[in-house]
Parts: structure tokens; C-alpha cells; sequence
């Protein structure tokens, strides 16, 4: 008798779900298996993708081919060593291979050039993260796997009290009705567009944090719930998020302004409380960001530069607003356009220019320069300190913005969820849904990580199936 297709359910659309659905038909049709994918997306088609449609998608290799050879060690250094050195080694191993699977799929790399400073390389695909959701959809499709747009996952039901049997789900408004699955993937993203988890796990006000883009409210923490309930464990930094300072009056996505270090930031009633230059952009924005988020007051701060800003080779790379800065003469008119005491941003410009003493010839943008204030100002400014001097005067206004939180499900090299006995038979998770992150974001890694282990998960999940 010919054998019943197997069943597997992928929960979510981005690039986990949607590099998972088609791993999986590839690895079932390599090894003969008969099977039937349904990726399941709760939200409508034009909307669907998750974080990364919206996303740059910056992935840190050296180039397709190559990746740096201590990569795995900057992941554990990133995480403060609390990561699993077995995920980021295998991360590091499979991230070439993954991109040329991309590549083979149509979707193509180039080495951008990223916002102002220097950093680790990166590769970006030509389109962004659109691009990717575009391609791997379309593949999906041709290989014959069904997607259930507007079908919210609820729950996971299991057979013999220890295996998955089949999950619950419900189609718009109507009633809730159970799918058959031998195998799920939950890849439906971190709980950012929670705000009752945000709030629980951060603290009042964080149910307020402005998500980053269209897609982000889409991730609600179901797929961490529905594995819960089952037992699963936790892992990742459950205080940490990525958030990013953006221009609250910018209606595109990700509006950030990273423009900051080259100037001073300062609190709504125009002082400085934080050392604007302590590392390169990518190592202080989150700091930045969530400090204004829960700190300040009234949830905001402000760039303060001069029109030195515009000498700045390529300086409109680092800002993604599409809505141009305060301008004035002078910073009392400034202040005035943006409702700051008049008279304490007189105060604070005066005291860091007096502080500004090094040669402004030693200024690059490109580095941590060194050229410092001097150690008499609080908060200390340790690079790019050169006096604000030269009008007109700018302010940018920012707030933070939140991409997705670093909580999640405790997986391994192989993308199974991991329980208090081991591995849950036929539950596999990647990307945001799953908890490796701690301190901070390693940076240009989300997306990569994502796409690593949602192919992992689609491969190892029919494998599975072939065991049965």
C-alpha cells in the first residue's frame, strides 16, 4: 500500500519559516520521502514576511564564500559567554553553504557600504530582506507546499503525551479546528508585539516601545507560548532586546538615526547622560535606545551637531529618516523648535566645547578616532569630540525602537526544542523564536541565524519523519 504523506506544519512566513518549508521539501524529495508542508502565517499576504520583509538583512561574512575564521568566538564574546559555543560554531559552518543555497534560489549578495563606521564585513542581499521573502515564498510554492495566510497557530497537540500529533489553529474570526502534523516548526518569531509579555519581562513602559516596522507586531511569542505549555525550556537573555534610536516623526521603517557619536545627545531638558562615542555605532545604540526608552523623560532625547555633519563623506547613509533635522542660526533658536530650555543647552554646548580640546584634524568618522574631551567632562566623551561651533546648529529627535527580543526557546545544533528529558520528538524551532542572545545583539547576525537554522530545522525535521 502506497505510504500516507508525512505532516509537517511550519509556523511563520520570514526567513526561519520560510527557509525551514523549503529545506524540508527538498531534503523529503532527495530522500523519497512523501510528505505535506503547510507554513502557516497569521498574517494577510501582502503583509506577511515577518521582520525580515523590512529588514536590510546584513549578514556578517567577509563574502558569500567566506567567513571570518573567529566568528564563532565574537558570537560567544557578544553574549558575554553565556551562548552555546555548539549553536554559534555550527552557525559559523553552515553559513556559507546556506547563502549559496540563496544564491541557487535567485537571491543575490553584494558587500554594502554600512552606515559610516567600520565593522566586521558584511554582505547584503541586493533587494534586502524583501528579496529573500519574495524568492524562498515563490520556491516554496513550486514545491508544492501549501501557505495559509490569515491562520493563527494556538496550540500544539500531542500524541501519546510526548510527541507532536497535530496543532490548533484558527482562520480569521471563524472557530478553532486541529491540523494532523508529525512534525511542527515554530519559526513565528520573538514577543516584541506582545505588549503584556514586553511589560512582564521588562518592566512598565516597555509595552510602549515603538516596534521597528510594519512586520514586528506580527510577533506576538505565540510559538514560545504553544512550546511552554508543552514543557519546553528557556534559554536567551530574558531582559535583552535589540532596540535602535529612531526619528519619532518618520513614518518608514526603521527610521534610525545613527549620526549621533559625531555630535552629543542630550535629555529633554538639554543635558548630556551619555557618552555618545563609546564604541563604534553598532556597539552603543542599544545602550543608547533603551536609555532613552525607560530613562528619560518623556521617552525621547536629541542628536545635537552642527553643519560640520555635512562635510561627512556619505553621511546620509547613516540616516534612514526621511524627515530633515531641526535647523536655527543659533541654539537658542534651536532649543526653542524643539522645546528645550534655552539656557541649559546653552550651558551644556558650552561645556563640552570647552572640553573639546584635541585637534579636530585627528576627526574620522570611519573609526573610534581617539580623539577624546577632556577628563573633566561628565559624561565623558571618548571619541569625535570636536567643538559644536559652526551653524547652522541640527537636532534630530530620537526614541527607541524595538526589532525583537533575545528570550526564546532552548534548541540545539539541530534546531530540536529542547525539553527537560531532551529533545521534544518532532518539535523544531529557529530564529527569534529561539533564546541565544545575551547582553547584546551580535551584530548582523538575526537574519543569517535565522536562515542557518531554518534550514537546519526543515532538514532535520524530515528526517524525523523518515524514522517514524
Amino acid at each position: 500500500m502506497p505510504q500516507d504523506p508525512a505532516k509537517l506544519v511550519v509556523v511563520g512566513h520570514g526567513a526561519a519559516g520560510l527557509a525551514a518549508a523549503l529545506a524540508g521539501a527538498e531534503q523529503a524529495r532527495r530522500c523519497g520521502l512523501p510528505i505535506d508542508i503547510t507554513v502557516l502565517e497569521k498574517a494577510r499576504e501582502d503583509e506577511a514576511g515577518g521582520n525580515t520583509r523590512w529588514s536590510p538583512s546584513n549578514m556578517r561574512l567577509d563574502a558569500p564564500d567566506r567567513i571570518d575564521p573567529g566568528f564563532a568566538d565574537d558570537m560567544l564574546k557578544a553574549c558575554g559567554g553565556r551562548g552555546d559555543a555548539s549553536y554559534f560554531r555550527t552557525l559559523a559552518d553552515r553559513a556559507t553553504a546556506t547563502v549559496g543555497w540563496l544564491q541557487g534560489h535567485g537571491v543575490e549578495f553584494v558587500t554594502p557600504l554600512y552606515y559610516l563606521s567600520a565593522g566586521p564585513a558584511r554582505i547584503q542581499p541586493v533587494g534586502g530582506g524583501g528579496v529573500i521573502v519574495e524568492k524562498l515564498l515563490a520556491a516554496v510554492k513550486r514545491a508544492g507546499a501549501k501557505v495559509r495566510h490569515q491562520c493563527e497557530a494556538s496550540r500544539l497537540v500531542m500524541a501519546d503525551g510526548h510527541r507532536i500529533g497535530g496543532i490548533e489553529i484558527q482562520i480569521g474570526d471563524g472557530a478553532a479546528t486541529t491540523l494532523d502534523a508529525d512534525a511542527v516548526i515554530l519559526a513565528s518569531g520573538g514577543f516584541q508585539g506582545n505588549p503584556s509579555m514586553m511589560s512582564a519581562h521588562f518592566g512598565s513602559g516597555a509595552e510602549m516601545i515603538r516596534l521597528i516596522s510594519p512586520g514586528t507586531r506580527f510577533d506576538t511569542g505565540d510559538g514560545i507560548r504553544m512550546a511552554t505549555e508543552q514543557a519546553a525550556r528557556l534559554s536567551g537573555d530574558w531582559t535583552g532586546m535589540h532596540i535602535e534610536p529612531v526619528d519619532p516623526r518618520s513614518t518608514h521603517s526603521a527610521p534610525v538615526v545613527l549620526v549621533y557619536p559625531y555630535g552629543i545627545v542630550v535629555d529633554q531638558h538639554g543635558h548630556r547622560f551619555f557618552d555618545e562615542s563609546a564604541g563604534l555605532m553598532h556597539e552603543t545604540w542599544e545602550a543608547l535606545a533603551r536609555d532613552i526608552h525607560f530613562v528619560r523623560s518623556k521617552r525621547i532625547a536629541y542628536a545635537l551637531l552642527d553643519s560640520r555633519l555635512f562635510e561627512i563623506d556619505g553621511y546620509e547613509r547613516a540616516i534612514r529618516s526621511e524627515v530633515p533635522p531641526y535647523q536655527a542660526e543659533s541654539l537658542e533658536a534651536l532649543a526653542g523648535q524643539i522645546g528645550i530650555p534655552p539656557g541649559n543647552l546653552r550651558s551644556t554646548v558650552d561645556a563640552f566645547n570647552a572640553a573639546a580640546t584635541g585637534d579636530p584634524a585627528r576627526f574620522d568618522a570611519a573609526r573610534c578616532d581617539g580623539l577624546a574631551a577632556a577628563a573633566t567632562l561628565q559624561p565623558p566623551k571618548s571619541n569625535w569630540a570636536r567643538a559644536i561651533a559652526k551653524p547652522p546648529y541640527l537636532a534630530y529627535p530620537l526614541v527607541g525602537a524595538i526589532a525583537y527580543t533575545f528570550g526564546g526557546l532552548a534548541t540545539n545544533a539541530k534546531a530540536e526544542v529542547l525539553g527537560e528529558q531532551g529533545p521534544i520528538p518532532g518539535l523544531y524551532a529557529a530564529g527569534e523564536t529561539t533564546g541565544h542572545f545575551y547582553g547584546t545583539a551580535p551584530n548582523a547576525v538575526a537574519v543569517l541565524r535565522a536562515l542557518v537554522f531554518g534550514k537546519i530545522a526543515g532538514e532535520q525535521a524530515v528526517e524525523f519523519l523518515r524514522g517514524r
